[in-house]
Order: structure tokens, then C-alpha cells, then sequence
């Protein structure tokens, strides 16, 4: 009987608890054919990401967040689960905003909401491993005044599915969001992993990124140029990245969408990794919580005689 009054009572504070947060559920799938391969082209059904999570608020301006990821593993199952959010968010004033625990990262936000495709392409940042999407640590956002934000992160630096190092090292970073008008952004932003050593070949990573927003009900462009200073704290080896991209808006849910990345570096030292990418794609709002996206994704390689890779993929966003 007493098992029974404390499973009862334990469903009982759950239920109050659901009925008080708000759970979401986010799905990425894809239907995709390889163009550039005339004979036993490669073809798959995939279920690239799962997002699972529920949102609560407290009292006095407090609200917690959690959000596991269900994806990829190389070192085991397809589908593992990870903890990417579990994170505490403190809003001390209209003007002031803290988050601390397992956090979305500052590190590219501003640029994959611009893009906005992001269950069909991650942002550059993202694809390229330049930064991870959350880390366990603390930041804060600050806003000066209606046009201006400054916010800042300290972070374990090694990303959301790895422990922090032995060495204790913390990646720190601090940005500026100016928002021009009504539809213009601008956003900097400065990313700092410090070296382990200090021998003649070691300095300090460095990410830097300018990005540029503009929206209207028609279109939307944006741009953003990334440039990392001693990859991997390896003195001189620097690289660049660029990602531009637009969305056309017609009538019905439909819009026409594109995309264009070019990657380098310096002396060539990455050259596997270099190349050029685009998206050329047309997207089809189903109903509301629904998206389907039909898309061209084409790589060209930096390399000396690089064949172009071609991939018709359909993707589908459905959340809820």
C-alpha cells in the first residue's frame, strides 16, 4: 500500500510539474542520392538528429532548460543519446541575462539563425568543428541599449560530448550584436582557446568572425567571414572561412533558397579541407511544425584535379 500512495504521488508531482514546463521535440530526415557516382550510386534514408528536451520557469525571473541530442556516435550506436542542455538561466534585469550548466554556445548563433536551414546544412562554424553548439560553463548577456548587446562565455572549450582535459584549460569569448534597424544586424565576435605549452610552435587559438543579417518579409541575406589563427594552438596555421547565403520568399509556404562556402589555408597546410561548397534548393512550409526541402549540395575540392561531389538530398524538419 505504501509503494502504491508513493508511485501515486511521485506520478502525481510529475504530472504538475509537465503541466507547468513546456516539453519539445525536434526531428531531422533526409532522403539523399549521390550524383557524381554513375554506377552503384550511394542512396539512403537517414535520420541525421533527434532533439528531446523540456523548458520550465521558476519564480524570480529563473527557468531551467534541458535537451538531449539523439544522433551520430563514431564510437558506437547510430542513435546515441547525448546531454547537450541542461542549463540554468537567470534574468537579473531587463537588462541582464545569465546562463550557467551545460549552455548554447555564443559562437555562431547569430549566423545559423540568418541561414535558417539548419536541419538541411549546419553553419560554417558548426560543419567545420571550429566550435562546438553547447559547452558546460557560463555566460552572460548584456544589453547597452535598444540597438547594442555585448555578451560573453567561459566554457571547458572541449564541447558538450567530451569531458573537460586534464589540462583545465577554460575558451573564453566575448561579442557585439548591433542591430542597425529594424532589418539589419551586425554581429563580432572574438574566440579564444588558450595553448598547453608555451614551446616556440604553440600560441593561442584564435576565432575570429564578422557576420552581417538582413531580413525583410521577401528575402532574407546573409554573410559571414571566420578567420582562425593558430588551428589546433599550432603556430601559423590559419585559415579562412566564408559563408554567404539568401532565402526568396513566394506565396504558399514556398521559398527558393542558396548558399555558397569557401574554405582556405594559409600555405595550403589544410588542403584536404579546403575547397568550395553550395546549396541550391527550394523548401515547402507543409503545415505549421513541418518542412520539406528539396536541394542540390555540391563540394569542389582544393586539390589539384578534385572532382566535384554532387548530392541531391530531401530534407525534413518536423518539431513539435
Amino acid at each position: 500500500m505504501r509503494t502504491t500512495l508513493l508511485t501515486l504521488a511521485f506520478l502525481t508531482f510529475g504530472f504538475n510539474a509537465m503541466a507547468q514546463g513546456q516539453p519539445h521535440a525536434k526531428i531531422f530526415s533526409n532522403f539523399n542520392y549521390d550524383l557524381s557516382s554513375e554506377d552503384d550510386a550511394f542512396k539512403a534514408f537517414e535520420i541525421n538528429r533527434a532533439y528531446l528536451g523540456y523548458g520550465y520557469k521558476f519564480e524570480n525571473n529563473f527557468s531551467a532548460k534541458i535537451t538531449f541530442d539523439v544522433g551520430s556516435n563514431n564510437s558506437g550506436s547510430a542513435y546515441t543519446a547525448f546531454l547537450k542542455i541542461a542549463s540554468l538561466n537567470w534574468k537579473a534585469s531587463d537588462k541582464i541575462s545569465v546562463n550557467f550548466g551545460q549552455i548554447g554556445t555564443k559562437n555562431f548563433k547569430f549566423m545559423e539563425k540568418a541561414w535558417g536551414y539548419r536541419y538541411i546544412y549546419k553553419s560554417f562554424q558548426d560543419k567545420q568543428k571550429w566550435a562546438s553548439s553547447a559547452d558546460i560553463g557560463v555566460s552572460a548577456d548584456y544589453k547597452i541599449n535598444n540597438k547594442l548587446t555585448l555578451d560573453a562565455q567561459i566554457l571547458n572549450g572541449e564541447g558538450y560530448k567530451k569531458e573537460q582535459e586534464s589540462n583545465g584549460l577554460f575558451r573564453g569569448s566575448a561579442g557585439l550584436t548591433y542591430k542597425a534597424s529594424e532589418n539589419l544586424a551586425l554581429r563580432l565576435h572574438r574566440d579564444i582557446s588558450p595553448r598547453e605549452t608555451y614551446g616556440e610552435n604553440a600560441e593561442h587559438q584564435n576565432i575570429s568572425t564578422a557576420a552581417m543579417a538582413y531580413f525583410t518579409d521577401d528575402y532574407t541575406l546573409g554573410l559571414e567571414y571566420n578567420l582562425r589563427e593558430n588551428t589546433n594552438n599550432v603556430l601559423d596555421n590559419n585559415s579562412t572561412g566564408l559563408s554567404a547565403y539568401m532565402t526568396y520568399r513566394l506565396n504558399n509556404g514556398l521559398s527558393f533558397f542558396g548558399r555558397y562556402d569557401e574554405m582556405s589555408s594559409d600555405e595550403d597546410w589544410n588542403i584536404t579541407k579546403d575547397g568550395t561548397f553550395t546549396i541550391f534548393g527550394i523548401e515547402k512550409q507543409m503545415t505549421k511544425g513541418v518542412k520539406v526541402a528539396a536541394n542540390i549540395q555540391s563540394f569542389q575540392g582544393a586539390e589539384a584535379n578534385a572532382e566535384q561531389q554532387n548530392t541531391f538530398f530531401l530534407n525534413l524538419e518536423y518539431k513539435f
